[in-house]
């Protein structure tokens, strides 16, 4: 079985750069408090490394 990520944003993308407020739509991210789960491969990896201080990530089994 494929392993999930559960990604939340926590923080607001107000007054971030571009490139932060298009990973975290990217991520399928909309408001503050919304959380999405993801497969963990090594692209949704990078995106959340790119925006580490805007969400928080779980393992969702």
């Amino acid at each position: 079985m494929a392993k999930k990520l559960k990604v939340t944003l926590v923080r607001s993308t107000i007054d971030r750069q571009r490139t932060q407020k298009e990973t975290v739509r990217g991520l399928g991210l909309r408001r503050l408090h919304h959380s999405v789960v993801l497969e963990d491969t090594p692209a949704v990896r990078g995106m959340i490394r790119k925006v580490q201080h805007l969400v928080t990530v779980e393992p969702v089994e």
